[in-house]
């Protein structure tokens, strides 16, 4: 189910969903999760809004990023995932977009459940 979220104290819905999915999973405020982001970019002399910089910066803060399967690579979708994932807590990346999911709800600031899933991270390593 999508829930509607929103950290950007502008109001903002677009080009920071990486900032949006890291406060609604690590608790952070729209700042520090956009400074979290910069510090990570000057240290690897990249751009703050790079895979390169999100994938280091989640695995800096814990996570472990999963494949998805080529089982079926263009039609795993957001809504798919949700339904797969009831519990846990997630950021997916699609093409375009980063995601948080939550016990198989997504929060964002629009319904991205069409979107097809590249790859996601969960905290920790283990069973995804």
């Amino acid at each position: 189910m999508h829930r509607h979220y929103n950290p950007n104290p502008s109001g903002l819905m677009v080009d920071d969903c990486t900032i949006r999915a890291l406060c609604c999973l690590e608790g952070m405020a729209w700042e520090e999760a956009s400074l979290g982001l910069y510090f990570q970019s000057f240290e690897l002399r990249d751009v703050q809004t790079s895979q390169n910089t999100f994938n280091a910066y989640l695995k800096r803060l814990g996570y472990t990023k999963y494949q998805i399967p080529n089982t079926c690579p263009d039609c795993y979708t957001v809504a798919d995932f949700c339904n797969d994932h009831p519990l846990g807590r997630y950021i997916v990346a699609t093409n375009t977009h980063v995601v948080a999911i939550i016990d198989g709800d997504e929060y964002d600031t629009w319904d991205s459940g069409f979107e097809i899933i590249l790859y996601y991270w969960k905290k920790g390593s283990g069973n995804n």
